[in-house]
């Protein structure tokens, strides 16, 4: 009997345990391990990793990094006027999250990293916001100041930005979690700032212990929250080496997957990179020895049937009574919640606040999808025939699984919103603010309030603009645009008239939502249009279909074909068709033998008539033929009696009788 898997794991001085019991926990056969064979060849080909040199430049940059937020900790504690002794123990760490940290490595991912400082570095210390240079100072404009606003050349935002690797820098200091996001050396870097309650930050700072939240602010709480969390989730896949191999191989696919299927957004409303961490992770502490095509397999069978609002959840939450919010099944605010996914680490918050039904919707289509994908592939593999042997071992046939999605061919109407601003920076911050709203406008304005059978915002933007030419933007309000798609299915049955207003609940976007943004530029804009399917522009299809829109459409046509909906309809169309034409011919056919039976009813009644005409005719003329013979026979026998009457007078006379009778007198002589 094999020894108990023990999934435990002991973080920042505390014991966590899974939140659910183990399902399987033997190994996988071999026959599965020879599946495997086929998704690790795929893998080799599909999903690279980082390269040796790109790496070493990731470590390289972090390393710059944290000595320069280092050197800004203690220019601030010398600032302060603290001892050299203080100043030399103030510290600041550099610290990272999300994949960077659990070691994805997927090229040209960003790197989210968070510095931690004692509290004696403020937020303005940070971005270097409300300084006044002195008059004799002329600002360096070797760059295009992103606010044109004058920073102090002390802070942290301005060393960096003025460090000769970094380009496209922006800050934003006035969002509910402040970040600086930037490229050095080519890197893009998102870096948040995080002030603990405390006079230093030693090099061995534990980050995990959850006493370090005591007395911090909100935001400071959040920007911890990052690697927390990620180190909490590595601890609890990390028992063997070979489990963390199989964890991060399907997380590689997971993302992969969800980027080519449009899943791939927390803030649009469906998952993110911490979802999928979290998601994969459960699947993990359910199935602890699965290889990773077993795994696979048994992610979209877990997230296909899961029972949602059900919370996904890899521990317990717990209460470090800190006074900070945990997240409570049973809160009045947790009952509307549609798709919980709750962080293992304290404070336990919902990581898909943003999911909607109509996002749900769509990610519960994708997962049964990936399931049936999947699965067939596991049963055509077992037997044996069905599949090409070359596809099977350069793992070709997982392709199925990563084929982009058809989102740009799969509704019969688009709604595009194009976003534009005056100039890049401006641009830049007002699109940031508009997409975090999309999803409002989606889930809330459009999803609830139009009778639509389904509706998708697409997560990807396109660095276009596909206004209307009377919008009459400017160039640079054109240059400065981007783009994003929504689609969408109307149910005609809860129709009301033969066209669908949407300008009501765009009015309300923007008056509820847009008018929240400060300051609001001249020139920032949103502009709405829409589109049916065969109306939209040539760069929806560029990058997904060879041949492009034409191609589009020909997949499309094909797919409208095989639909099995579409069969099925035209199926009992032509059935019905059947029944009416069979319908009419047994109608004509009764029509038919009832005139039939009619004429046949109308000869015989003619037959008959005549026969009783003739029969008629023929009593009649009997029965004159009878009264003419009754009359002969009378005359004949008062001839006879004559006759009679003349030779017994002759006799008389004969006889010497002279006796005159009357005529009745003979009549009756004659009777006697």
């Amino acid at each position: 009997m094999p020894p108990p898997i023990d999934l435990t794991a002991t973080i920042g001085g505390r014991k966590v345990t899974p939140a659910l019991p183990i399902v399987d926990g033997s190994s996988s056969p071999p026959n599965e391990l020879k599946f495997n064979a086929s998704l690790s060849s795929f893998i080799s080909q599909n999903v690279p990793l980082e390269s040796v040199e790109g790496i070493r430049t990731r470590e390289r940059v972090l390393v710059k990094m944290g000595t320069l937020c280092r050197e800004w900790v203690k220019s601030v504690a010398a600032k302060r006027g603290l001892s050299s002794d203080a100043v030399a123990s103030a510290g600041g760490e550099l610290f990272t999250s999300g994949s960077y940290r659990l070691g994805v490595h997927e090229p040209g991912a960003d790197i989210d990293t968070i510095v931690v400082v004692p509290s004696i570095c403020t937020k303005e210390d940070f971005f270097g916001s409300g300084y006044v240079p002195p008059d004799s100072m002329v600002q360096d404009d070797d760059d295009d100041d992103v606010n044109n606003e004058i920073r102090d050349p002390d802070s942290l935002a301005e060393r960096i930005r003025r460090h000769p690797d970094v380009t496209n820098f922006i800050p934003v200091e006035g969002a509910a979690v402040p970040i600086l996001t930037f490229d050095w050396e080519g890197i893009n870097i998102d870096l948040l700032f995080a002030r603990l309650n405390a006079p230093s930050v030693p090099a061995n700072f534990d980050i995990d212990n959850d006493m370090v939240l005591s007395g911090v602010d909100s935001a400071t709480e959040k920007s911890l929250n990052g690697p927390r969390v990620t180190n909490l989730i590595a601890a609890l896949v990390g028992g063997t080496e070979e489990r963390y191999q199989t964890f991060l191989t399907v997380v590689r696919l997971v993302r992969k997957w969800a980027k080519a299927r449009g899943l791939y957004s927390n803030k649009l409303g469906y998952w993110g990179g911490v979802n999928i961490n979290i998601a994969v992770a459960l699947v993990l502490q359910l199935y602890p020895n699965a290889c990773p095509a077993s795994l696979l397999r048994k992610f979209f069978l877990v997230f296909k049937s899961w029972r949602w609002p059900n919370p996904v959840m890899l521990t317990k939450p717990h209460d470090a009574e800190l006074g900070l919010p945990v997240w409570n099944a049973f809160q009045a605010a947790t009952m509307r919640q549609v798709a919980p996914m709750i962080t293992p680490a304290y404070p336990a918050m919902n990581s898909t606040l943003s999911v909607s039904r109509q996002t749900l919707q769509i990610l519960h289509e994708e997962f049964a999808r990936g399931h049936n994908v999947v699965d067939k592939l596991y049963k055509d593999w077992q037997k044996g025939d069905v599949l090409d042997k070359e596809k099977v071992e350069s793992g070709e046939m997982w392709k199925e699984l990563f084929e982009p999605s058809d989102f740009f061919i799969s509704y019969p109407h688009y709604l595009s919103m194009c976003i534009v601003g005056p100039s890049q920076s401006d641009a830049q911050s007002w699109a940031g603010f508009v997409v975090s709203r999309l999803r409002k406008l989606v889930s809330d304005q459009l999803g609830r309030s139009l009778p639509l059978k389904k509706i998708q915002l697409w997560p990807k933007e396109f660095s276009a603009c596909v206004a209307e030419r009377s919008a009459l933007l400017t160039h640079a309000q054109r240059a400065n645009s981007i783009t994003y798609f929504i689609g969408f299915r109307v149910d005609t049955l809860r129709m009301r008239g033969s066209e669908l207003d949407i300008e009501r609940q765009l009015q309300n976007f923007s008056k509820f939502e847009l008018s929240r943004f400060h300051p609001l530029t001249p020139g920032m804009d949103v502009l709405p249009k829409t589109f049916g399917v065969k109306e939209l522009p040539k760069i929806c299809f560029e990058d997904v279909y060879e041949g492009g829109k034409v191609a589009a459409m020909k997949r499309r046509r094909m797919l409208i074909e095989a639909d099995p909906k579409r069969i099925e309809a035209k199926n009992k169309k032509k059935l019905a068709k059947l029944k009416k034409k069979m319908e009419a011919m047994k109608r004509k056919k009764e029509e038919s033998k009832a005139i039939e039976e009619k004429v046949e009813a109308d000869l015989k009644e003619e037959v008959d008539a005549e026969a009783q005409e003739s029969r008629k005719r023929k009593r009649d003329g009997d029965d004159a033929n009878g009264e003419d013979d009754n009359l002969d026979v009378e005359k004949e026998e008062e001839e006879e009696a004559a006759l009679l009457e003349s030779a017994l007078d002759k006799i008389q006379d004969s006889a010497g009788v002279v006796q005159h009778k009357t005529r009745e007198e003979a009549e009756i002589d004659r009777q006697k």
